[in-house]
């Protein structure tokens, strides 16, 4: 059982940053590919990026692309979410997530509670 805790939302103007990061716990945490994901209200839960066991390979949804980084940290079994030139629409709960092994399917094994980020226009 992986336990994954957010940390680091908030509220921030429109055009600012924001660095999220998700502690792992229970797995060995290189074993996981990691994503975050985000919900706004009203709307489905949405995909933002993913990234493999070693950072080489990450995958970001066109919304976020070239503005979000995600990077993982082995040895500190944590996942960061850098998110710059946030707008309005960014505004949701975001949601780390684990996958065990190589590939990302779905909403991921494991789910974090969520932290709220909320851009203010």
């Amino acid at each position: 059982q992986v336990q994954l805790v957010e940390s680091g939302g908030g509220l921030v103007q429109a055009g600012g940053s924001l660095r999220l990061s998700c502690a792992a716990s229970g797995g060995t945490f290189s074993n996981y590919v990691m994503g975050w994901f985000r919900q706004a209200p009203g709307k489905e839960r949405e995909f933002v990026a993913t990234i493999n066991w070693n950072g080489g390979r990450t995958n970001y949804a066109d919304s976020v692309k070239g503005r979000f980084t995600i990077s993982r940290d082995n040895a500190k079994n944590t996942v960061a979410l850098q998110m710059n030139s946030l707008k309005p629409e960014d505004t949701a709960v975001y949601y780390c997530a684990a996958k065990y092994g190589s590939n990302w399917s779905g909403l991921g094994d494991y789910r974090g509670q969520g932290t709220q980020v909320t851009v203010s226009s």
